[in-house]
């Protein structure tokens, strides 16, 4: 079974993930110590007005998030009798957008929405998928979105 058959232009959610003040701060050290990433009183003098999590852990979320639906999914479909997909790598991602700044204290929602699926002439059996991420606060409002791609094979 393809993914293309199983999800086709469908946008899947994935999980909804809190980002608290500890989380943004805990990430930003280790990665990101930008002063609006570890500091609130820094992060409210900045043009952000109040501590926000880094890009990059909202997209690690977003990749936890595809991972741990992807591993259900995986096991729902087995329960159904069919094969799941066998997905990665990715060879990559473009147009990568953070629309929105995470605040401490957002929920954020992710997506994922297959936009195309091409087999590969060099690699007979291998897919290649182009999927829509993204990722949206409590009200609605879409903070990130870029589109990747990823491998697929049997």
């Amino acid at each position: 079974m393809r993914m293309q058959d199983l999800y086709p232009d469908m946008r899947l959610e994935l999980a909804t993930k809190h980002f608290s003040a500890e989380d943004i701060i805990r990430f930003a050290r280790r990665f990101d110590g930008q002063p609006f990433h570890i500091d609130a009183e820094a992060a409210r003098n900045s043009l952000f007005g109040g501590l926000c999590a880094s890009g990059w852990h909202t997209c690690a979320l977003w990749m936890r998030s595809f991972l741990d639906f992807w591993k259900e999914e995986c096991r729902r479909l087995e329960e159904r009798g069919i094969a799941p997909p066998k997905l990665g790598p990715s060879p990559g991602f473009r147009d990568l957008r953070w629309l929105r700044p995470v605040y401490a204290g957002d929920d954020i929602t992710y997506f994922v929405t297959l936009k195309a699926s091409r087999d590969l002439s060099s690699r007979p059996g291998w897919i290649m998928n182009t999927i829509l991420c993204e990722g949206a606060n409590q009200s609605g409002d879409l903070v990130v979105r870029f589109e990747s791609t990823v491998l697929e094979f049997s």
